[in-house]
């Protein structure tokens, strides 16, 4: 992917982050970001991050309470949609050793108007689910339109399961497959492919119809070798990480800061999502960052698409122009985004007379003999 100038040092500064996770692979890195190998030991070897370093001492023991207060004071402003448990993260990562308990910062917080006292009490403790390592699962969606001084930005998100990392954070001009291709080619070059994405049912990765979900955007992510799962209606919670990126987003960006149009819009999400996956501590993560747990995926992205193969006992059909195949004398609907290419069927043991219906990994529908009518 070539080097875009606007997030130059942010991005130098992630390749940095996930080189040094144990195990990386330093040349794949490089390859991926589109630098040498000596560029890339290069900045592994400068102190990180690579942005001009502060003067200040690590501990400073005479450090006065009003001056730990003006320095919390001056972090919360800078990052107004943070608690206590972020700040001060954030600033012992950032070389500041001394500083209050969590409750004592939380009272400053308050007596400066920082925050209302209801704001901090804590939320009940709740069990989220997650997937063991990065790329597992990437939940992807888009948050709502936003206005801008000239026209309207479609934010496009995704985000990794594991490590809450985000892997995309994109300005489209709107949520066709055009618009959302593109980023995604870019993406899965440099993160590799995930083995699982999570959508729901909107456009361009699904549709409402319960008997045709598939789209073509959801047809190339399939050939490409990456199972695609839609939540159920009306239950966003099955993206519920991606869902509360979105507030997060909201919060730290989208309500203080105005757009002006889609450059200044992708310039403002490149900021952002450097401050998210590597500096803004995570609850959910023991207030590590994302970046601290996520690697890039080891399946490649292919630049040509792998030719669609099934085994030889299968019996493979073609879909027509209208969506349907034809299967021992009679007509079945399979999907309009299959136009043109193999479907495959396989016998189910567990019924007599249905078959269950392929395309490359993905069930996308079954067939069934003993009906009189014909699956529409």
């Amino acid at each position: 992917m070539p080097w875009n100038t606007r997030s130059a040092m942010s991005l130098r500064n992630e390749f940095v982050a996930l080189a040094r996770q144990p195990g990386s692979n330093v040349s794949d890195l490089c390859r991926r970001y589109g630098i040498s190998r000596k560029t890339g030991y290069k900045w592994l070897g400068r102190p990180a991050p690579l942005e001009d370093q502060s003067r200040r001492p690590h501990a400073s023991p005479s450090r006065t309470q009003e001056a730990i207060e003006t320095l919390l004071l001056t972090t919360r402003d800078q990052f107004p949609d943070w608690g206590a448990r972020k700040l001060k993260r954030y600033l012992q990562d950032h070389g500041h050793a001394t500083l209050p308990a969590v409750s004592t910062i939380t009272t400053i917080l308050q007596r400066h108007g920082r925050i209302q006292a209801q704001a901090s009490i804590a939320a009940t403790p709740w069990q989220r689910f997650e997937h063991p390592q990065p790329n597992a699962l990437w939940q992807m969606d888009f948050k709502g339109h936003v206005p801008m001084t000239h026209g309207r930005c479609h934010p496009l998100t995704l985000l990794d399961d594991h490590s809450r990392f985000n892997v995309l954070l994109h300005a489209c001009a709107g949520e066709t497959l055009h618009d959302v291709q593109a980023p995604l080619i870019q993406c899965f070059r440099r993160y590799g492919l995930p083995w699982r994405i999570s959508c729901d049912n909107g456009s361009p990765w699904g549709t409402m119809h319960r008997e045709d979900r598939l789209t073509r955007l959801g047809v190339w992510l399939i050939q490409l070798g990456v199972s695609l799962t839609h939540a159920r209606p009306d239950h966003p919670q099955t993206n519920g990480k991606d869902e509360r990126f979105h507030r997060t987003l909201n919060r730290g960006l989208l309500q203080r800061r105005g757009l002006r149009d889609l450059v200044d819009a992708q310039q403002a999400f490149d900021t952002y999502r450097d401050l998210y996956n590597q500096h803004r501590p995570h609850q959910a993560l023991q207030m590590n960052v994302p970046a601290s747990r996520y690697r890039p995926s080891e399946r490649p992205y292919p630049e040509h698409l792998p030719p669609i193969e099934y085994a030889p006992e299968l019996a493979v059909r073609q879909v027509d122009v209208s969506g349907r195949i034809q299967f021992q004398g009679r007509r079945f609907h399979i999907s309009h985004a299959l136009r043109g290419l193999p479907v495959a069927l396989e016998p189910d043991a567990q019924c007599d007379g249905q078959h269950v219906v392929y395309f490359c990994h993905h069930v996308v529908g079954r067939v069934d003999l003993t009906q009189p009518t014909t699956m529409e």
